[in-house]
């Protein structure tokens, strides 16, 4: 699994537009819950479900809080996946590696 990051709402962007499929990590600095998914996600890594997945981490210390509210993120860590440029599936707060596998499964 590739492993990108948005330092501005303009990356952002550009990547929903460039990977069909793509898992968005939302999260912050100081979020138990954000350490937690980001071990998930090394591990769901790990598995051959990942393959051809693009994993685009967005932080909302890079990005902004504004930008975060107006996609309607209310909480971090949000997992979002998108399939050809369209949200698919959201879910906040942690996921286990079997979560993140099984949205993947259904949704990519």
């Amino acid at each position: 699994m590739q492993t990108l990051h948005a330092s501005s709402p303009e990356d952002y962007a550009a990547a929903v537009a460039a990977h069909p499929r793509l898992l968005v990590d939302f999260h912050k600095d100081g979020c138990p819950g954000c350490t937690m998914l980001e071990l998930s996600l090394k591990k769901f890594a790990a598995e051959p479900a990942a393959a051809g997945v693009v994993l685009l981490k967005v932080k909302l210390e890079q990005v902004g809080e504004d930008f975060f509210r107006g996609l309607g993120l209310r909480q971090t860590p949000t997992l979002a996946v998108f399939r050809d440029g369209a949200e698919v599936a959201r879910l906040p707060g942690f996921q286990s590696p079997p979560q993140i596998a099984q949205v993947v499964a259904t949704h990519l």
